[in-house]
């Protein structure tokens, strides 16, 4: 597959419209984060496809680029698992919680005091921010994110890690240097995964997946 200005911007409207649809499907306030992931993995293609056509650099678009993909989706994903968690699974996810807080504190001070650079690689995008310690922020990224979907009590959320973490070692082998962007462009289509998620039956709810009302029973 090859990446370029259009191809974000399709992927891009693809996926943000499947999260509007997503967000208003939501049925419990606490799903909203969670629902609301496609949306912002949408966005966040979109904002690609404005660092492709400004040739890379670092312009407004990839610094907003960054600013999605390092501080706020360690701490996005962790927090609206565990809001949406059932009650005796919520401890467990308290560690990819705390884990994202703190690397995406490590995240915004390197992005805020040293400048974002996006590069054209051929048919990919590489960015670059200077990170200290990049191994154990790295490893934290990835726990703060991939674990806590894994460490899920949905099997729905667990199939989206496993999705994901097996496209982290896809692009990681594939695309060393443009790994950043490669894995979102794949979380992106693999958050579509959430539309399930969202229509899943909830117990006890009065409504169906399709958000109809159910008749009491008496």
């Amino acid at each position: 597959m090859c990446w370029n200005a259009a191809a974000d911007l399709t992927a891009g409207a693809v996926v943000t419209a499947v999260g509007i649809v997503c967000v208003a499907r939501v049925r419990r306030p606490r799903d909203l984060p969670v629902a609301a992931l496609p949306l912002l993995l949408g966005v966040h293609q979109l904002v690609e496809a404005a660092v492709w056509r400004a040739g890379g650099g670092c312009g407004p678009a990839t610094t907003a680029w960054v600013a999605i993909a390092l501080p706020v989706l360690p701490v996005w994903v962790p927090f609206g698992v565990l809001l949406a968690a059932a009650a005796a699974d919520r401890l467990r996810l308290c560690a990819p919680a705390a884990v994202g807080l703190a690397t995406a504190a490590v995240l915004s001070y390197c992005l805020a005091t040293r400048p974002a650079v996006a590069e054209i690689r051929g048919h990919t995008l590489g960015y670059g921010v200077k990170v200290p310690w990049m191994p154990l922020v790295l490893a934290g990224y990835l726990f703060a994110t991939l674990g806590a979907l894994l460490l899920s009590g949905d099997r729905r959320l667990r199939l989206l890690g496993a999705v994901l973490a097996v496209g982290a070692l896809a692009c990681s082998a594939l695309w060393r240097l443009e790994f950043a962007s490669t894995w979102c462009a794949f979380a992106a289509v693999a958050s579509l995964l959430v539309l399930g998620w969202v229509r899943r039956p909830l117990p006890g709810h009065p409504c169906d997946a399709a958000g109809r009302k159910l008749p009491r029973r008496m």
